[in-house]
């Protein structure tokens, strides 16, 4: 019996439970109603669809037969099949075969072990996807400051999957081919929470992440990080990112009007909202910095969407995707607000063929 199924079974002796207590002291019903499950639901398994009636259950006709005590005994009957099948379900959870989504399988020479600090963060865990399912060995680094273990658990127990709890502001010595190095608070909530540890993260992290044991392979020493350490180094500069995994709470104006809009509470501007920003999906983002790691370029690249969208365009954009009664309200403009973001991505283009598709 598969877990679903047994779901199914928790669920119809959960409300025929319930239906008998609602009887309070009338057991005078003769019969009691079929309670069927929904196909949609509980069917996926090809089971026959599971309902209880009055006929399957031993519970006398007249209160007057003792009926009072034999729904009694009935309930703390049913409520015993209940436990016995949450402790069921619990154990085919426990002894189930883990699937994994499909992953290509590589040979020696194209397989390769690559380090993700923060990959269990927005950005991180997508990119974790993307490698994953490429075939290559993937070790996660992450602290859960802002990462969740929700974003990447669908990979753990992988043979090619690895996940440490740790942060990069303290030194890491592991051996791989690649690093990305997505630790960072990104949102002003989160990076406001804790500044000095966003700096931290931000500099000794990134140091860290950069030195690799070895002597430098340029004398003298050139203002090349490659020179000191051997490293060959690609830096991008994202910009506004949108996506599955995002926080709710992370105070970004994506989040910020879905979350208000869903909540049916005003959806706020700050300002006038003619300021601009572009957004740019995150498998676009995960592509171009997969691009710039297997380009021979090493100067800063932006990776964004160079279409411009206004903050009250964009607000009306949700507004009606998500429906409901919310307003759009105009609230005092925030201190160093950016009036426009628009990203140049000559370079992007130029070195990466790479571009938003949407």
């Amino acid at each position: 019996m598969t877990a679903m199924y047994v779901m199914a079974c928790i669920l119809v002796l959960a409300l025929v439970a319930l239906s008998y207590r609602q009887l309070g002291s009338s057991a005078k019903a003769s019969s009691v109603p079929s309670l069927p499950v929904p196909n949609a639901e509980f069917n996926s398994g090809h089971h026959p669809p599971v309902s209880v009636t009055a006929k399957q259950l031993p519970l006398s006709k007249t209160a007057d037969e003792g009926g009072a005590d034999e729904k009694d005994k009935l309930i703390a009957m049913m409520e015993k099949k209940l436990r016995d099948l949450e402790a069921r379900i619990q154990k085919l959870e426990k002894n189930a075969p883990k699937t994994f989504p499909t992953v290509q399988q590589l040979d020696y020479r194209e397989k390769k072990r690559i380090l993700v600090a923060g990959g269990a963060g927005f950005v991180g865990s997508h990119l974790v996807d993307y490698l994953m399912q490429q075939g290559h060995q993937v070790t996660v680094v992450d602290n859960f400051f802002t990462g969740s273990k929700r974003n990447i658990e669908h990979w753990i127990g992988h043979h090619n999957f690895e996940l440490i709890h740790h942060d990069i502001v303290s030194p890491l010595f592991i051996e791989v081919d690649y690093i990305y190095n997505l630790a960072s608070p990104a949102s002003p909530p989160h990076y406001m929470m804790n500044p000095v540890k966003t700096i931290k993260t931000n500099t000794l992290g990134t140091i860290n992440m950069l030195e690799v044991y070895g002597d430098p392979a340029v004398h003298p020493q050139n203002e090349d990080y490659w020179g000191h350490e051997n490293v060959d180094v690609r830096v991008a500069r994202v910009f506004n990112t949108y996506g599955p995994r995002m926080h709710l709470n992370d105070g970004r104006v994506v989040s910020n009007f879905i979350l208000q809009a869903l909540q049916d509470k005003p959806l706020t501007i700050h300002g006038s909202g003619k300021q601009t920003r572009s957004f740019q999906y995150v498998s676009d983002l995960i592509d171009g910095l997969v691009a710039l790691m297997h380009a021979n370029y090493s100067r800063p690249i932006n990776l964004g969407n160079p279409e411009e969208h206004t903050i009250e365009e964009f607000a009306q954009i949700v507004k009606n995707l998500v429906g409901g009664s919310s307003k759009i309200e105009y609230v005092s403009t925030v201190i160093d607000d950016p009036q426009r973001r628009k990203p140049d991505i000559t370079r992007a283009k130029k070195y990466l063929n790479w571009e938003p598709k949407g």
